[in-house]
């Protein structure tokens, strides 16, 4: 069985992105951000959303963990930072129903979502521009990365999967699952 570890960043739907891979028959557990990545013993993280990027803890060691990684809000701008990419103030700010343009129909990710699905998702902060060998797989009117990915084994949502205003939320971890049993 798949073993997921979501990563707690502080954020507040950290317990829903446990709960929703629970819900959906994962061995998966919630780690501190702190925890030495020597200890992470998964096939997969999830990089939960936070408040900040000051409290991202050793988020930036377990980026080079062989494991797929997915990252939600703050997850993939700490993951965009890390890697190269920019992060700036968005212009819309706080939590918003936006409907996301996908743009990779091929992309492990979110190549299988509607071509314009519904998501909710916060603003105040957004990735500007990928870090390089990353492609935009989602956009909207309101934010230019509403997802990013590696093509292969890393993956950044601006919106919150695991909230019930997100359609195809579910299909999204299906997806990361899939990739995490094959990799």
């Amino acid at each position: 069985m798949t073993r997921i570890a979501v990563v707690d960043n502080h954020g507040q739907f950290t317990h829903l992105e446990q709960r929703a891979l629970r819900d959906m028959g994962v061995d998966v557990e919630t780690i501190d951000n702190e925890t030495p990545p020597e200890e992470v013993d998964a096939d997969g993280l999830v990089f939960s959303g936070g408040p900040d990027m000051d409290r991202i803890g050793n988020c930036p060691d377990y980026l080079e963990l062989d494991v797929p990684i997915l990252g939600i809000c703050l997850g993939m701008q700490l993951m965009a930072t890390e890697l190269g990419g920019t992060v700036g103030s968005g212009d819309y700010g706080g939590y918003a129903d936006v409907t996301v343009d996908i743009l990779d129909d091929d992309d492990p990710l979110v190549g299988s979502l509607a071509p314009e699905t519904r998501v909710w998702a916060s603003h105040a902060d957004e990735v500007k521009e990928v870090p390089e060998g990353y492609a935009v797989t989602a956009d909207s009117d309101v934010c230019g990365v509403e997802a990013m990915s590696n093509g292969a084994d890393r993956f950044g949502v601006q919106w919150h999967p695991e909230v019930a205003h997100t359609e195809e939320g579910e299909e999204v971890f299906e997806n990361f699952l899939a990739v995490c049993d094959s990799s």
